[in-house]
This record gives structure tokens, sequence and C-alpha cells, in this order.
């Protein structure tokens, strides 16, 4: 039995599952893996390096300073987090990511991105600072339009969410099979075609295939909620999901909203935190 935690991106929703994954953290909660996508990789690494609370901590300090994040520093480099900054300046100076501890957890870490020339999902198994620093978190989280490709040995990449939002069947299809997966919408939410579509064909028309993946996206997301749904109801996977809409925009500035989210996370992984321990302590799924 291979216990995961598969992690929904969504930008500053993500602070929810911060709050989420802090609580589990604190209990003592291990998983054998983790896979994370956009948001869900550039917060949930921090998981494998062990790091309580640094995520809110960072984001609150920060996500009002001009060099993080905004329309000045999309402007001023193509990107509207700063690659520098976020991922370099912060991570290695302001706020230090423990490679160290990272390194040496037996966890394994995958982070989701999608190659924007083939349009198909790439799935990367992170081992660290010296597997390209952190430009794999970095692509995961890349938002297509207000992010510049991130390239890695030759491949172009962008957001993992574009290909693949929450991607349970490829954890199950590498023998994860007592799974907990951590959304950043509430139940009952379904995503609607992406209305920038005619931006996002004219900016990526050297890219045939990403925009053709970005057009199906809203239908292979809602068929992937009605896949969890099932494996939630048949008690195959556990799935922890704020149960109303969570009060952050995508770039959110406000960093007591961020609090706010990120406390809607703890609530709710302490509400379910006897149940998460008795659904991955079970070699059964119990009865829900």
């Amino acid at each position: 039995m291979k216990k995961g935690l598969i992690l929904e991106g969504g930008a500053m929703r993500g602070m929810f599952t911060a709050g989420v994954i802090d609580v589990m953290m604190e209990n003592g909660i291990e998983f054998d893996g983790a896979i994370g996508v956009s948001a869900g990789a550039a917060f949930g690494c921090n998981y494998k390096s062990k790091q309580i609370g640094r995520v809110i901590r960072y984001n609150k300090r920060f996500v009002r300073d001009k060099r993080y994040c905004g329309l000045g520093v999309l402007l001023k480099t193509g990107d509207i987090y700063s690659a520098e900054f976020c991922y370099g300046e912060v991570p290695l100076k302001y706020d230090i990511f423990d490679f160290e501890t990272f390194e040496k957890n037996p966890m394994e870490f995958y982070v989701v991105a999608t190659d924007v020339e083939t349009g198909e999902a790439v799935y990367h198994k992170y081992e660290g600072m010296a597997d390209h620093g952190f430009d794999w978190i970095r692509a995961s989280a890349s938002m297509p339009i207000v992010s510049r490709i991130v390239e890695i040995d030759g491949r172009k990449l962008l957001d993992g969410g574009i290909a693949d939002s929450i991607p349970v069947k490829y954890f199950e299809s590498i023998g994860y099979n007592k799974n907990i997966a951590i959304l950043t919408q509430c139940g009952g939410f379904q995503k609607k075609r992406n209305k920038a579509m005619p931006l996002i064909k004219l900016k990526y028309k050297k890219y045939p295939k990403l925009v053709e993946t970005m057009a199906n996206r809203h239908i292979v997301y809602n068929e992937t909620l009605t896949y969890i749904e099932e494996k939630e109801k048949a008690g195959e996977l556990f799935v922890i999901r704020p149960e109303t809409k969570l009060p952050v925009g995508r770039v959110e500035k406000n960093p007591e909203k961020l609090q706010e989210a990120y406390e809607i996370g703890r609530k709710t992984a302490l509400k379910h935190l006897e149940r998460i321990k008795l659904f991955l302590g079970s070699e059964e799924s119990p009865e829900f």
C-alpha cells in the first residue's frame, strides 16, 4: 500500500492547501509520495522539506512587495510572479527553503507541467536543488498569458493545470492506491469554458496543441471531478475541499485574506483529522 497526497493548484487559493498540510504535518501524518500542480507544487514541496508555516509566512510577508507579484512585475518581466524574486531571492535568501531536509526525506515529490508543443501533461519526480533548482516548480506554476514559457532540457513548459489539474489517475497509475486529494474549489463547482480563448489563440498560435488542450480544459477538469466523486463515494479516495468559495482571488494582494483562507484550511483539516488518520491507517478503506 502506497499513501499519496494530491494537491490541486489555484494560485492563492493554495492558502487553503497550506493550512491543511500544516495541520497534517503538525500531527505527524506522513505519505510515501505527493504530487502537486501549479500552486500545489509551489506550496506542497514544503511537506517534503517539513517546513510548517513557511507558505503562509512568506506569502503574507511579500504579497504586497512590488518585487513579488502584480501588474508592474508582469510588465517588467513577463511574469506576474517574479521568477527571480519568488524562485530565487525568497527561497534562497529571505525565507530559506530547506533543500537538505527535502533531499533526505524518502517521500517522493512529483510536479505536473504542460508541454506547450504537445499540449500534454509532463509528470516529473523532482529531486531538489541539483534538479534545475526551482525551475520545475516554476514551470508547474507558470500560469498562461501572464507567465513566460519555462524551458527545461529542451522542453517548453507552462502550468500543469492546463493538462491535468488534479492528477489522481496518474498517481494511481504509478502505484499510489491510498490517496488524499486536497482541492481548492468547493463541492459542486464546475469549470466553464475559458472566456480568454480568443486571446489564448492569438498568444499561442505557434502552439496549436496547447490551444486545443486549453479549449478542452473545462471538459477534462469536470470529467476528473466526476471520477473523484465516484472514488470518494466508494471510500477509495479521501477528498478535502473548502465548504464554500474561498475568500481570495487568484492573485490576491491582501495578506488578511490570505490568512483567512489559510485558517479555513486549518479548520477543515482539524475537522477531518481523525478520519484522515483512520483512512491512512487502514488496509481497507473505511465506510464514510
